[in-house]
């Protein structure tokens, strides 16, 4: 089920192995199975549980009968959770520290789809951003979809502004905001298309690189079955949406050589996609997202705890910077630092932190992981084995029928 919720129109996967995101010592076969594995040890344990249970209190089995039948995923979790120990405890020391000044606006939805709010926006974004840069970081990062208008040397207020900041702290920044291209396959001329993306800017204030939202989300970016039905589109709001992005757009801050791979707003809870975007080389995985959309609600946490998997899955730290969600950093093993801001418990609140990210050394490459290496093979696995089994009942249960037909013709021929 899992792995069909995970691609089925594009998908949005929210597995059950989440749940037991803050259970560190357990979460750690995510390197190996990814989260499906954790989903498997839960169904297991607590289907078997129950079935006990049930079994005793019926007086169907022995109780010696029904605590053997527990003790084969009772063992396997206390194996899971032993190594996972080990693994907490051996966590390798960072040989170098990437400064980073994570910005979080906190501005509310309906003031994001106000055009007369966008001078506003841009200036609290500024505001906040020179304040984080008096403790000098290496980078600068605003959320997705920052910055109000579109990022080009024609809209001078904006651009101007950034490349000023930039140039004149001399540190790299990276940034949210929308990108138009020409379609491309166009009617017109100015055929054109509109582009959820992240722009990497040097320390001189060029922009050296930019990567597009690839993993669209339904309803609110597209609307599935859009193409082969036109008239679906009529039911969105934002006219035609999004269009999606052409694959992963490492950025390289060359003279820190630190190498980020990018992600927007809801690719962090895919694991199929996060590991696409690591490269022996990647020192963390960033996510840019704007979780105003729901709030002050418990989405903001649901969506971290799912990020903290593609950490451990590929055994790379992940920083989020958010509009107004979770913005911290998560370590390779699932540990969340920086969640709150100083002197507070309020996630949802205005402001900026400063993070230390740990990295390897300069030219050390990544130690894969199995998940990294070959993917979903558990989760893949576990679902032919269902085919098969169902496969199986389904003959079994075919022949017992054409038995059952044969039986009658001998008996009306007797």
């Amino acid at each position: 089920m899992e792995m069909g919720i995970c691609r089925i129109l594009t998908g949005f996967p929210y597995s059950l192995g989440v749940s037991q995101f803050k259970n560190l010592p357990l979460i750690q076969i995510a390197s190996v199975t990814g989260v499906y594995g954790i989903s498997f040890l839960v169904v297991w344990s607590s289907i078997v549980l129950v079935g006990v249970v049930l079994t005793f209190a019926r007086r169907g089995k022995p109780l010696i009968h029904s605590l053997c039948e527990l003790a084969l995923p009772l063992a396997v979790v206390l194996i899971v959770c032993i190594l996972g120990l080990y693994k907490l405890q051996h966590v390798p020391s960072a040989a170098r520290e990437l400064k980073v000044a994570l910005i979080q606006p906190s501005i509310p939805q309906y003031v994001i789809w106000n055009e007369n709010e966008k001078a506003n926006r841009f200036r609290k974004l500024l505001a906040l951003s020179k304040e984080s840069l008096a403790a000098q970081p290496d980078l600068l990062v605003w959320p997705e979809s920052a910055l109000p208008t579109l990022l080009n040397r024609f809209n001078p207020m904006t651009h101007d502004a950034i490349t000023n900041l930039v140039a004149n702290h001399k540190t790299w920044m990276i940034m949210g905001a929308n990108d138009v291209r020409l379609k491309k396959r166009p009617r017109h001329s100015e055929d054109g298309e509109y582009l959820n993306s992240s722009f990497l800017i040097d320390p001189s204030g060029e922009l050296v690189e930019k990567y597009h939202k690839r993993h669209l989300v339904m309803f609110g970016e597209y609307m599935p079955l859009g193409r082969w039905f036109p008239f679906l589109n009529y039911f969105r709001t934002l006219d035609s949406g999004f269009a999606p992005g052409d694959g992963p757009v490492p950025f390289l801050l060359s003279n820190l050589r630190v190498k980020i791979s990018v992600l927007i707003c809801s690719e962090d809870v895919f694991p199929q996609l996060v590991r696409d975007y690591v490269e022996p080389d990647t020192d963390f995985l960033l996510n840019l997202t704007n979780n105003g959309w729901f709030g002050e609600s418990a989405a903001q946490w649901q969506h971290a705890a799912n990020a903290a998997f593609r950490a451990v899955e590929n055994r790379l730290p992940l920083v989020r910077c958010t509009n107004n969600g979770l913005t911290c950093w998560i370590d390779e093993v699932g540990r969340m630092h920086d969640i709150y801001f100083p002197g507070s418990k309020n996630i949802y609140q205005a402001g900026f932190k400063i993070s230390m990210i740990p990295l390897r050394a300069a030219g050390q490459n990544l130690s894969r992981t199995i998940y990294n290496r070959f993917g979903d093979w558990f989760g893949w696995g576990c679902a032919g084995v269902m085919l098969v089994l169902l496969a199986r009942k389904w003959l079994s249960s075919r022949a017992g029928t054409l038995e059952e037909r044969n039986k009658q013709k001998d008996k009306k021929g007797k």
